[in-house]
């Protein structure tokens, strides 16, 4: 019996899917990429104006793999989860040392590059050459979990495989591009985690929480656990000019490669540490909410006397605040500096 799924689903899609989203027009493997990467843990409308820019001032893999990681996170700087960037920008080099400067069209070989995966692989595949591969974002993993009643968490490998099979078995022979954007599309403006609009659905009738009346259950959340707490104290240093004291992060840990304040666990700790021995004053704290704990920030602020010998290493710069937006600084960071300027 023919599957009924993607027939449904493609017909909502023609109506009243997404057609004019800017990596559609036109639909290239490396437009695809991109921004299927942004869209990784990323909402489709804070996404649009990182693409355009992104692809502006790189059109082309080989631009983007030419250009030093320090100006790809910079224009990444806001959008999060900055691996992803390191992730392209490592994932492009690859491809022009040993790709020929193009995405691979080989599906293992695709999904074998940084940050890219299995679904992701498809989503490529599927929308730039319409090969038949599927996928299991987000939103499709809710899709599926409520059509066909799935219980369990869906990063639980044994129902990630259920899904799995599901989203291989739904996918049809026949306008994959359209099909994969559909499904995509259904997640994310019908079948959405809250408030989902199941009246307007086109898979309602067949749906098993819609039927059994727990669509509001599924997918299942993960498992809480409540978020350790780290504590953290940043510098805000300046000098007579108005330039604020900058240090590149390890090239491991949260914002890896990064430019932010220096951080330590105490204040003389840190003062040591930059031969800064000024007065410092206590800002407002604040916390920085990341997946796995939350950090509270304590920011302290001072200016030396003289710059000398407080930056006397290369993974240091002293900027003038303007100067900050044209390297990778991590949002939080970018806000306390903007809040000196604006109660200076």
């Amino acid at each position: 019996m023919p599957d009924s799924f993607p027939k449904r689903l493609l017909r909502w899609y023609d109506v009243h899917g997404r057609h004019d989203l800017p990596w559609q027009h036109p639909r290239t493997a490396y437009r695809v990429w991109i921004a299927e990467v942004m869209l990784q843990q990323t909402q489709v409308i804070t996404v649009i104006p990182y693409f355009l820019r992104f692809v502006e001032k790189y059109p082309k893999l080989r631009a983007l793999a030419a250009t030093p990681l320090d100006d790809v996170l910079a224009l990444w700087s806001g959008l999060g989860y900055y691996n992803r960037a390191r992730n392209l920008h490592r994932a492009a080099q690859i491809c022009v040392e040993r790709q020929r400067g193009a995405l691979p069209r080989d599906f293992d070989a695709l999904a074998a590059l940084p940050g890219i995966g299995r679904s992701t692989a498809g989503a490529i595949l599927a929308q730039a050459h319409g090969l038949r591969f599927a996928i299991l974002d987000g939103n499709v993993k809710r899709v599926l979990a409520r059509f066909h009643g799935v219980r369990g968490w869906p990063g639980d490998a044994s129902v990630q495989k259920k899904l799995w099979e599901f989203a291989e078995a739904h996918t049809p022979h026949e306008r994959i591009a359209d099909y994969t954007q559909a499904i995509m599309d259904l997640g994310a403006t019908v079948c959405t985690r809250a408030k989902p609009r199941c009246t307007t659905c086109p898979l309602k009738r067949s749906c098993v929480a819609h039927r059994e009346g727990s669509v509001a259950q599924l997918p299942e959340r993960k498992p809480s656990r409540a978020l350790p707490t780290r504590k953290t104290i940043m510098l805000l240093l300046r000098d007579r000019a108005g330039r604020i004291l900058l240090e590149r992060r390890p090239p491991t840990g949260v914002w890896a490669q990064l430019w932010s304040l220096p951080e330590a666990d105490s204040a003389e700790s840190v003062r040591h540490r930059l031969g800064a021995n000024q007065a410092l004053h206590p800002m407002p704290p604040f916390v920085h909410a990341f997946s796995h704990y939350r950090l509270d920030i304590t920011p302290l602020t001072g200016v030396v006397a003289s710059a000398r010998g407080v930056a006397d290493s290369p993974h240091r710069r002293w900027l003038l605040p303007d100067d900050v937006l044209g390297l990778g600084v991590p949002a939080p960071v970018r806000r306390l500096i903007a809040s000196i300027e604006e109660n200076p």
